[in-house]
């Protein structure tokens, strides 16, 4: 079950909304204003926003964009146009999904389930991951670091996640944009911007990697640093110095 957070002004849309969401066993959070909608998001710890775009203070496509300035919390939209153009441009400011007005409350389950499976853990692996000193619990979304836990947003864990489930692989860009952002495609700003905050929380720099390398041209690779393989250990990918 997850935590729900709706955003919708009409009073009646949103009593059907929380009677649904609750009966089908969801913690709900209800707010009316995009201010109280940004509020909740920074301060309380939801699984899946479901946004209205009609609402009375802020534009429900500008309250998208500072919900994405805050968290990774997928977000629904939750609309009366279903412009086409509408849509995709929603779509690439960050929304996950969007519903068209009226839906039905199977259309909305069907919807959340979707993308509660896309924002949960890396399927494939088990339930945890370890990669050096680097321990990644893939149902509690825990990262422990040489037995420090870090502090990870959503999109963080995502993508480190990904990256140790498949430790010497390169992946490209591209792939990370498909199964991390669930997106056809993005700019490479998207993915260097993550990379960067990940690093800083990892202890290092592009310039001085030690699980995050960047393969120029090609894409990204997680590997266990040099100084963590013993003696006759596992090759860590790196060339051999001349």
């Amino acid at each position: 079950m997850a935590t729900v957070l709706v955003v919708e002004d009409d009073p009646f849309v949103r009593s059907a909304l929380i009677r649904h969401l609750s009966g089908a066993g969801h913690a709900v959070r209800s707010v009316g204003t995009a201010l109280e909608a940004l509020r909740e998001v920074a301060q309380v710890d939801c699984d899946v926003v479901i946004l209205d775009l009609g609402l009375p203070d802020l534009d429900g496509g500008e309250a998208l964009k500072m919900i994405r300035g805050l968290s990774d919390v997928p977000v629904i939209i939750s609309t009366a146009r279903d412009d086409e153009a509408e849509i995709i441009r929603l779509l690439n400011a960050g929304a996950d999904d969007y519903l068209v007005k009226p839906f039905s409350r199977e259309h909305l389950s069907a919807r959340m389930a979707a993308v509660l499976r896309r924002s949960g853990p890396t399927p494939g692996s088990g339930q945890q991951l370890q990669v050096g000193g680097l321990r990644i619990d893939l149902q509690r979304r825990e990262v422990v670091l040489d037995g420090t836990a870090l502090d990870l947003t959503r999109r963080e864990f995502d993508l480190l996640a990904f990256l140790a489930a498949r430790p010497g692989v390169v992946v490209s860009r591209r792939e990370l944009l498909a199964e991390v952002w669930r997106q056809p495609y993005g700019t490479d700003q998207t993915i260097d911007v993550h990379l960067s905050w990940l690093r800083r929380k990892l202890g290092e720099t592009a310039s001085r990697p030690r699980y995050l390398h960047t393969v120029r041209g090609v894409g990204v690779r997680l590997d266990v640093p040099a100084e963590a393989v013993p003696t006759g250990g596992e090759p860590t990918g790196e060339e051999p110095s001349p």
